[in-house]
């Protein structure tokens, strides 16, 4: 693998699951989904709860198996390979989880749930060896070694995190899936934990998806952003740019949500509230998923997918009346 060439690329992935063993309808989490990230960068996947951002993740780390489409990792195709061809690239991805409570064993000390991480499928790895790393883990996510000897229900939250993310770090990963990695955390343990993966990321030189709900921290970690709804993207560009000059009607009515801290300032703007509810995964409107909550929908709107396509500058958007212009 080349630096021109992308870490991860991802290409018409979908997922799409059985509503049950004896029907033919399918909830389609993920639709035709494509996007690449350079390695030592971040790409953002926002969008409401459910519109298919954990899934997409999920495929990636081939936790789901796919439906269809091509992920290429290092530039292998991973999606195809037999589960002994995959191994070894599997130790250099990670995902970090939303409740980091629920992924670890309550059992284990933290230095245990670290070690048992990095010892596995390691040989003739002493075990002098292996403390030593776990201890330089801990401290590089900021827990002490005091605290490497508590239990996931003796720490707090925002300690749980790091230690999720120092079990993520024990392989040496090159990729991390973050899921919401900071939202059921407190507002000033998200910036700490924002700050930690930025740090660790100009250390490591590694690679992030990072799934949120909220726009507002990802505007303060990612490099592109990907705006996703009902499993398609529907806008995707760099995030300085992406904030400025949103053009996708979705994205601009995420954007409005998000709040500010000058009170005249927040006053002046207008919020926009979008109406009616996000449509079920399972019988998906016809045209674009986005028209019957969108107040521009058009007639070409209700019949046709509109294509993500490039409209100047590395800004991709999907919606006919943007494309139209």
């Amino acid at each position: 693998m080349t630096d021109q060439m992308p870490l991860l690329e991802v290409k018409n992935l979908k997922m799409f699951f059985p509503v049950n063993k004896h029907s033919r309808n399918f909830v389609k989490a993920v639709d035709n989904v494509s996007f690449s990230i350079m390695k030592g960068k971040t790409l953002g996947l926002v969008g409401e709860s459910g519109c298919g951002k954990t899934t997409t993740g999920k495929c990636i780390l081939r936790i789901h198996k796919a439906t269809d489409g091509s992920v290429v990792f290092r530039g292998k195709e991973i999606l195809t390979m037999s589960d002994r061809e995959f191994a070894p690239l599997r130790r250099r991805m990670g995902m970090i989880f939303q409740d980091p409570y629920g992924s670890l064993d309550p059992r284990q000390t933290a230095f245990s749930a670290v070690r048992e991480v990095y010892v596995e499928d390691r040989e003739n790895v002493s075990q002098k060896e292996a403390d030593a790393r776990v201890g330089e883990l801990l401290v590089k996510v900021g827990l002490s070694e005091e605290l490497g000897k508590r239990y996931p229900h003796e720490m707090s939250g925002g300690q749980r995190q790091r230690l999720g993310i120092a079990r993520a770090l024990a392989t040496d990963p090159e990729l991390i899936i973050c899921d919401e990695p900071v939202s059921a955390l407190d507002v000033s343990i998200q910036a700490q934990i924002i700050n930690l993966f930025m740090k660790l990321q100009k250390e490591e030189n590694l690679t992030y998806v990072f799934v949120a709900h909220d726009l507002a921290v990802v505007r303060h970690i990612a490099d592109v952003v990907a705006v996703m709804y009902l499993g398609q993207i529907m806008e995707m560009m760099e995030s300085v740019e992406l904030y400025r000059h949103p053009m996708h009607p979705y994205t601009i009515a995420l954007l409005s949500a998000i709040p500010i801290v000058d009170y005249y300032e927040e006053q002046k703007r207008e919020r926009i509230v979008l109406e009616g509810e996000v449509p079920s995964p399972i019988h998906k409107p016809s045209g674009c998923p986005f028209h019957p909550r969108c107040s521009r929908a058009t007639e070409q709107c209700r019949q046709l997918v509109p294509e993500l396509r490039d409209v100047g500058k590395g800004h991709f958007v999907a919606c006919h009346e943007v494309l139209r212009y």
